[in-house]
């Protein structure tokens, strides 16, 4: 099992135990002058997870995708996903606690793979950040219109582009709303956010009672396949693979807890179970709602299932007014989520600026003296999210697409730290933080599965699937095609940039700089 030293006066000592050591010392060692200012308590790293991760929008967005192409029994892709994703996010719990610095992916990448496996990483997932805040934003569109018309703005929601359309233009003000909080400081973010998350867990704790009493069929109805997936070469197999693209849309985003590792207090400590308390927290619960809720909804065969999704169970099941209190708390869960997203990927920007592997790298790494958060980084991921929507304004397929692109790149930047992890640990060079979280001799095997898992799903991801990429419209190939040739020209026009032009000018800030930064590990075979 995992070795966690419990707290208090008892606990396991080391020369270098975390709690020996000044809050900011990882930090200076690794080169860095502390700057953002450390505030944030055990329940806001943990909030910071599970509101990125956040049960109530993910599985309210993307119910109707599930039952559409796995029926009732695409609700085992949801402890599968767990499973994949606990292999990961265990490993990812010995880096936060080696490496507790803003933007974890990215220092954990260059510190385990070596400075260019760490800017491809850092840089997927800045790009899937800006991606993935346009997607969660769409996700007000899936519930708002249905407490009330009034926020329909664009049409009646009957034509062709009206929920589109619409979709981009209450995702803009959600935008522009989370790019103030985080602006204005990580206190006031943090505040609302732990706020938020207080409610959404309160909420879905209620509903899950609630779809519980309401129960009105066995468990066998989720092993039925109910003859999804004839007609495909793989039959069921094809079918559910697809549908599991909606459980691994929502478990992910716990690495939120140690990206804000500067602003933490005790952060060796705090992130890595606060990284295991959101995705645990996230599986039960999530789980426990898909579940009740394809066991109480009044039919399984109703198309407002794979039209309306979960806001049409709930409604259905619960009633009209038990149903839009519940729908509220989804938006508050939805705009929490899209706060926590921005929030991580401007501590991503902010990481990567400080190091110079950012074009302008020393005004997205500056911080306003008056609210000790890089403002003109926050700044840029709404503005690139808010053109992501527009782009995408009369595309009746951008619930899906953007979706798709966002989770694809996250998953593929973990690798990218999964990976060079596992190269470390078999060559006998990877060694975790004294006295902090270790896996022991389960760090291998879970490293092993880790990648393995990462690849399989980014394969799953990446599928050139007409139902995901080209579900409506004309079929056209560059469309069916368009999440390898987004990730491709991303990947590939990406690095060229770092390795002809950023590359020469890495290099810790002065301003952030604390003596001289140590060297990233070697990685093998690289330049």
């Amino acid at each position: 099992m995992p070795d966690i030293p419990p707290d208090g006066p008892g606990h396991a000592a080391s020369d270098h135990d975390a709690s020996d050591h000044d809050e900011d010392a990882a930090l200076t060692e690794l080169g860095y002058k502390p700057e953002l200012k450390r505030t944030l308590g055990n329940f806001h790293t943990f909030a910071a997870g599970i509101s990125y991760i956040s049960i109530l929008t993910g599985t309210f967005q993307l119910f109707y995708f599930g039952v559409s192409f796995g029926g009732p029994a695409y609700w085992w892709s949801w402890p599968m996903v767990f499973i994949g994703q606990l292999m990961v996010a265990l490993s990812f719990c010995e880096l936060a606690a080696r490496f507790p610095v803003a933007g974890s992916v990215y220092n954990w990448a260059k510190h385990t793979g070596g400075p260019h496996i760490g800017w491809l990483a850092g840089w997927m997932m800045t790009i899937a950040t800006m991606v993935s805040l346009a997607a969660v934003a769409l996700a007000y569109q899936l519930t708002l219109p249905q407490i009330s018309s009034f926020f329909q703005v664009i049409g009646d929601g009957t034509g062709q582009y009206d929920a589109a359309t619409n979709a981009v233009l209450l995702g803009t003000i959600l935008i522009l709303f989370t790019t103030l909080i985080n602006a204005f400081g990580v206190k006031l973010m943090a505040t609302i956010n732990s706020a938020g998350v207080f409610i959404e867990l309160i909420a879905a704790v209620v509903l899950v009672g609630l779809l519980a009493a309401h129960i009105t069929r066995g468990p066998s109805a989720i092993v039925d396949t109910d003859g999804y997936g004839q007609g495909q070469p793989l039959g069921y197999l094809g079918a559910f693979l697809t549908a599991s693209l909606a459980s691994a849309y929502v478990m992910y985003g716990f690495d939120t807890a140690s990206s804000l590792g500067e602003e933490s207090k005790d952060p060796a400590r705090n992130a890595p179970r606060a990284i295991l308390r959101a995705l645990i927290a996230s599986f039960v619960l999530g789980g426990l709602i898909l579940l009740f809720a394809l066991l109480a909804t009044p039919d399984l065969q109703a198309k407002e299932l794979s039209v309306d999704g979960l806001q049409y169970v709930v409604k259905a099941t619960l009633g009209e007014t038990v149903g839009l209190a519940v729908l509220w708390c989804v938006v508050i869960a939805i705009t929490v989520c899209a706060l926590s997203v921005q929030t991580a990927g401007l501590r991503m920007a902010f990481a990567m600026a400080r190091d110079n592997n950012l074009p302008a790298g020393s005004r997205l790494a500056r911080i306003s003296p008056r609210f000790r958060t890089p403002v003109v980084a926050t700044c840029l991921i709404g503005i690139v999210a808010i053109a992501i929507l527009v782009v995408n304004i009369k595309q009746p397929q951008i619930f899906s697409v953007v979706t798709s692109i966002a989770i694809i790149m996250i998953y593929i930047a973990y690798l990218l730290v999964t990976g060079p992890m596992l190269v470390q640990r078999l060559r006998g060079e990877w060694s975790p933080a004294p006295g902090c979280f270790s896996l022991g001799r389960f760090g291998l095997p879970v490293n092993i599965l880790a990648v393995l898992w990462g690849a399989a799903m980014s394969v799953n991801l990446l599928w050139p699937r007409a139902a995901v990429y080209n579900a409506t419209g004309p079929q056209h190939w560059y469309l069916r095609w368009g999440g390898v040739l987004f990730v491709s020209v991303v990947a590939t026009a990406g690095f060229a940039y770092y390795w002809f032009v950023q590359r020469k000018k890495t290099g810790v800030i002065a301003e952030h700089a604390v003596g001289e930064p140590p060297e990233p590990a070697p990685a093998h075979g690289r330049a």
